[in-house]
């Protein structure tokens, strides 16, 4: 079974309330860094109601850093992709067999293990024997997003259930801030078009979300997905992440899959500053990001503008920011913080410089590094670009029809997410 503590109110009771229920032999965790003492925690709780059952982690955190889930309660680290390896890890206990093999299933029991830990992440699989994922296993009437597309002006939900799809993993690009390049050691690796389309349509769900990290990026093979789409009559909505060079380069496939369905796309602006642009080796320019902004708004695709915000920050930097949501609104656009990923070269760069526990803050939201600004003060005007852009919305700007409670609760979690973005400054140790 699969049980999913990131849509419970109280993960811990409910992980309590399912090892009772289920009895398990084995359990395995997923985590990124900033979830890896709760999963430290969680594997702590499973041993102390059984210590013969097999405790496994995998996932980011374990990828990158195998060694901080040494000494503990976790008797399997998995690196790398866990869909193959699980499954070999499961076979190996039902025939009582070592379960730590090659580089990818670590025992931090075994004698090679800080030799190991110290490798570069394990090469991934060939995407074909990745197994596709288990929606059986979950609730899907609780998975949605956000949909604020609206081509003809009017929404029946603005929280229509959604299934996940990747197409590829990984990324050509090495941007500074992701930790993807490192992960995947600078593979891209993409599943065949036919692949693609027939797990599309078997998928219940209206509402599809591409995940990749960067899903257009060969302008053949997506042409290809859009194409059989169509010609297999497949009528379904997406939304999806694409570069603004990609955009830039190639606006008749962006078109195309205006036709197939495609209705939002998240682009990683990052920046209107070519200086800082260079700095996060985006590879990219502002021309450039002003050329796709136009291309999605010409198409009629809504635009989803996400900006990285520096701790050098200063207030003529935050209100410059604030210019350029108005520039690219209607829109929706998000922000995070300038944050140096676990385990990478940059984050090792700056283990002297954290002022905070940079596994624990590491969310994109709480700065790990010394901001110019102080806290209070820096938190004060980052909350406040979010409530440019939520006045900015493209349901507000598009006077969109939507129904009245929705839109009430849009509101309500929207202010309420603002106050909370305000208040970040009191999870630092120097406001406590």
């Amino acid at each position: 079974m699969i049980c999913d503590l990131g849509i419970e109110k109280d993960p811990v009771e409910t992980f309590y309330r399912q090892l009772h229920n289920v009895k398990p032999e084995i359990v395995g965790f997923t985590a990124y860094s900033s979830q890896s003492a709760m999963l430290k925690k969680l594997a702590a709780i499973v041993k102390g109601i059984d210590s013969s059952i097999m405790t496994v982690a995998g996932g980011i955190h374990a990828t990158i850093i195998p060694a901080d889930y040494a000494g503990g309660d976790i008797d399997i680290i998995v690196r790398g992709e866990g869909g193959t390896t699980f499954g070999e890890v499961v076979k190996r206990f039902r025939k009582g067999m070592p379960l730590h093999f090659g580089d990818v299933s670590l025992s931090p029991e075994s004698a090679d293990f800080a030799e190991k830990a110290a490798l570069p992440p394990p090469p991934f699989p060939q995407v074909r024997d990745i197994p596709r994922p288990r929606r059986d296993l979950v609730d899907r009437s609780r998975y949605f997003c956000v949909w604020t597309a609206a081509p003809e002006g009017r929404l029946d939900t603005i929280f229509p259930r959604t299934a996940s799809v990747r197409t590829s993993t990984g990324c050509a690009f090495n941007c500074s801030f992701c930790v993807v390049h490192y992960i995947m050691n600078g593979k891209y690796l993409q599943r065949s078009p036919e692949d693609v389309v027939d797990e599309i349509a078997d998928l219940r769900e209206d509402n599809i979300y591409f995940v990749d990290d960067e899903t257009f990026l060969n302008n053949r093979r997506m042409t290809e997905i859009a194409n059989l789409l169509m010609e297999r009559g497949i009528r379904k909505k997406y939304i999806s992440w694409a570069r603004s060079d990609t955009i830039a380069r190639h606006p008749e496939l962006f078109a195309l899959w205006k036709k197939a369905g495609l209705d939002l796309v998240y682009v990683g602006l990052e920046s209107m500053s070519g200086s800082r642009l260079d700095r996060y080796n985006k590879r990219t320019n502002v021309e450039t990001n002003r050329k796709a902004v136009s291309i999605l708004r010409d198409l009629g695709i809504t635009l989803h503008a996400s900006f990285i915000v520096d701790p050098d920050f200063s207030v003529e930097d935050f209100r410059m920011l604030e210019k350029e949501i108005m520039n690219v609104c209607p829109a929706e656009v998000t922000f995070t913080v300038f944050s140096p990923s676990p385990g990478t070269e940059l984050w090792h760069k700056h283990k002297d410089d954290y002022i905070c526990d940079p596994y624990l803050f590491y969310d994109c939201m709480h700065s790990v590094l010394p901001t110019r600004l102080d806290l209070r003060k820096f938190y004060a005007h980052f909350s406040r670009l979010s409530s440019v852009a939520l006045r900015a919305n493209p349901l507000r700007v598009n006077k969109v029809k939507v129904p009245f409670r929705e839109m009430v609760k849009v509101i309500y979690l929207g202010t309420r997410y603002i106050f909370s973005l305000r208040s970040i400054y009191k999870d630092y140790p120097s406001y406590r």
